[in-house]
């Protein structure tokens, strides 16, 4: 069994050291093989709330983590820094990969940086991201969980937030499923859910699924929705059906402690649903 633990929108500068203590300690009892940050690592991109995510994410220990940049890790109101050199900051404590990929034998994960200097708070996915993206899809081995995180969601749970989907996601989407994605994360909207992505790309040639986080540490919550995370158990083989269950674990204030609240299971296409559909193709 194989666990990711996906977080988002921490929004360092707005954090709750409750909160933070509480998911320190989760990650503790649960023991991550790898943690996932879908962006707004910070709230104002500023040196010290990248130095406090930094602190955080030390705190892990040697538990790896893919880190993709937000809209909120671009300076907003310095406009030299944002149109000369946006990620300083980020590269400055995290790096100069904006597009990290993670593998293992279970675990194929893939970064991709949506975020523009250009736009204030949407993301776009370029062709050229979505073909890169899906050339390293189609390198990924049967038994292993194929993921691509982006900041933005590629599909919404509400109306509202449809203003806010990702740029270039239908060509993209139906690109990684072609390459043999299985999960598309994301945060951006602090709104926590997971769904089918045939729901609204119905001809895609495979089970897909949007995973989004709720904001993990940050008092920006959204309405009555607390701060959240998601826990992903992943069990598959070459031969076996691959397998998900991704629960999502809300901060209970009574308990100062995070505590499952939904659980999704959810299984995957195999290489034998794959090849047939090349077969047909």
């Amino acid at each position: 069994m194989t666990l990711l633990l996906h977080i988002s929108d921490p929004h360092f500068g707005t954090e709750q050291q409750p909160v933070v203590d509480a998911l320190l300690q989760l990650a503790g009892t649960h023991r991550p093989d790898l943690v996932v940050l879908s962006g707004d690592i910070t709230q104002r991109a500023r040196r010290a709330q990248f130095s406090a995510a930094r602190a955080f994410v030390d705190q892990f220990g040697k538990t790896p983590f893919l880190i993709v940049p937000g809209n909120h890790d671009i300076p907003l109101y310095n406009v030299f820094a944002r149109a000369m050199h946006p990620y300083a900051n980020h590269r400055r404590v995290f790096g100069d990969d904006l597009e990290p990929v993670f593998e293992s034998d279970a675990l194929l994960v893939i970064g991709v940086n949506t975020t523009r200097p250009y736009r204030h708070k949407d993301g776009e996915v370029s062709p050229q991201q979505a073909e890169r993206v899906a050339q390293r899809l189609e390198r990924a081995t049967p038994g292993q969980l194929r993921v691509v995180v982006t900041h933005q969601p590629v599909l919404a749970a509400r109306a509202n937030d449809v203003k806010n989907l990702l740029h270039g996601r239908e060509h993209a989407v139906r690109r990684w499923a072609q390459a043999g994605a299985d999960l598309i994360m994301g945060g951006h909207i602090h709104l926590p859910y997971v769904l089918p992505l045939k729901a609204a790309f119905r001809d895609l040639p495979r089970r897909m699924w949007a995973v989004q986080a709720g904001t993990s540490l940050s008092s920006r919550v959204r309405g009555a929705i607390p701060n959240s995370v998601n826990l992903i158990e992943y069990a598959g083989t070459v031969t076996d059906q691959r397998r998900a269950v991704i629960a999502r674990w809300d901060f209970n204030r009574e308990l100062a402690a995070f505590e499952a609240v939904t659980r999704h299971e959810l299984e995957f296409d195999t290489e034998a649903h794959d090849a047939a559909l090349a077969a047909l193709s």
